[in-house]
């Protein structure tokens, strides 16, 4: 982490994911001060989701969980789908979004695996 300016550090979490527990514990062990962030009960809006894929650096697509009842309910398998449906989609389903997101100011990583996320710090 840089020394020289205080960095923020948010967590999307799932309690319920081990990956996401496993990537808090990590940041925790390394006496990281985290905010965690429970996605389910506060998810993104849509200005907060195109933040973090920006810092992400992929597609929305990218960001989904094709396992979740909800990407089959809603067609998400159509490859035709705009970035701002599939935008829609997380927003109004947060469940759809992969987790853990690790965010600071500048960047963010998907913790899977946890390790991932140290990249950033």
């Amino acid at each position: 982490m840089d020394e020289e300016e205080e960095q923020s550090v948010d967590i999307y979490h799932n309690p319920r994911c081990s990956k996401s527990r496993a990537t808090l514990a990590l940041l925790e062990e390394r006496g990281i001060d985290v905010s965690v962030i429970e996605y389910l009960k506060e998810p993104p809006d849509d200005i907060e989701l195109r933040q973090i894929l920006d810092l992400l650096a992929i597609p929305a697509r990218e960001l989904l969980r094709t396992g979740e009842a909800p990407y089959k309910e809603l067609g998400l398998d159509d490859m035709s789908l705009s970035e701002d449906a599939i935008i829609e989609a997380i927003v109004n389903n947060p469940i759809l979004m992969e987790r853990p997101i690790v965010v600071t100011a500048s960047k963010a990583r998907i913790g899977r695996p946890p390790e991932a996320v140290l990249e950033i710090l």
